[in-house]
């Protein structure tokens, strides 16, 4: 009995909350999965910038074990490409910018012990400015989202440091449509279409493949709504017209309210209602 008392003492853990809890952020940028992994120190009353962290030495951008970043495609970054995979975030802050850097060993608990420069796959500038509120736990984000780039924003105390970085959704996306037009089905076809009217590419090739889409698959009243927006960017009002009227009455048989609503206050705008 006593000694199974003493097996359990020394076998126990105590779970208490971190002082810099881990945080993780899952963001997809265009076509891109950005994936960030990291501590959130606190501020509790202490002088960070240039106290706690000294200007014009490297950081380890956070606590504990490296801050990581994942990128499922080649990135742009200061008008450098930085290769696909996973990387530790190195920073040096100053007042007025922050050097960032890419370490490709991101198995190090904080700075490397001996710091290798070749291992460092792309260095940046952030720039710095002065908020208006003091951010209590250090914080990474991705903000700024775009189809083809998005910015990393570094946040703690009263100072935010942002990189913008680029992703490649139009190469993808253009050599995926060109894969799947060799065989496409009607989603091929719509997907492609929306992508180009939503990327302000040619509209007359968007009508095309929407054209195509409906004919394929003619009680879609997703797909003639598409059409009909596509048919209005065109000039094509009557066609337009037609083609809201469909989407409507397909809506209303499918009994979705959101579509013949939508369809409704077009034809209205248009002057068919």
């Amino acid at each position: 009995m006593c000694a199974s008392i003493v097996a359990f003492s020394t076998s126990a853990q105590i779970e208490a909350p971190q002082p810099s809890p881990a945080a993780k952020v899952e963001q997809t940028v265009g076509l891109t999965n950005v994936t960030l992994e990291y501590s959130r120190p606190a501020v509790r009353e202490r002088d960070i910038f240039g106290g706690l962290v000294p200007y014009g030495e490297v950081w380890r951008t956070g606590a504990n074990a490296n801050t990581k970043i994942t990128f499922s495609d080649d990135v742009e970054i200061g008008g450098k490409t930085l290769a696909k995979g996973t990387y530790a975030i190195y920073t040096i802050p100053n007042k007025d910018s922050w050097e960032v850097m890419f370490y490709t060993d991101s198995s190090n608990w904080g700075n490397p012990q001996e710091w290798d420069e070749s291992k460092v796959a792309l260095k940046a500038t952030a720039k710095v400015e002065t908020i208006p509120f003091s951010m209590e736990s250090f914080g990474i984000f991705v903000n700024e989202l775009s189809n083809d780039g998005a910015v990393l924003d570094f946040v703690w105390a009263n100072t935010a440091a942002s990189l913008a970085f680029k992703v490649p959704t139009d190469a993808r996306t253009l050599a995926s449509i060109e894969k799947v037009m060799n065989g496409p089905g009607a989603g091929d076809y719509y997907s492609a279409a929306s992508f180009y009217i939503e990327s302000g590419k040619d509209l007359k090739q968007a009508h095309e493949w929407i054209k195509k889409a409906t004919s394929m698959q003619e009680d879609a009243f997703w797909m003639w709504r598409r059409r009909s927006l596509i048919e209005a960017e065109l000039g094509m009002k009557k066609e337009a017209i037609s083609s809201a009227q469909k989407s409507m009455q397909l809506a209303e048989k499918a009994k979705n309210a959101d579509y013949v609503k939508m369809n409704k206050a077009s034809l209205k705008e248009w002057g068919a209602m």
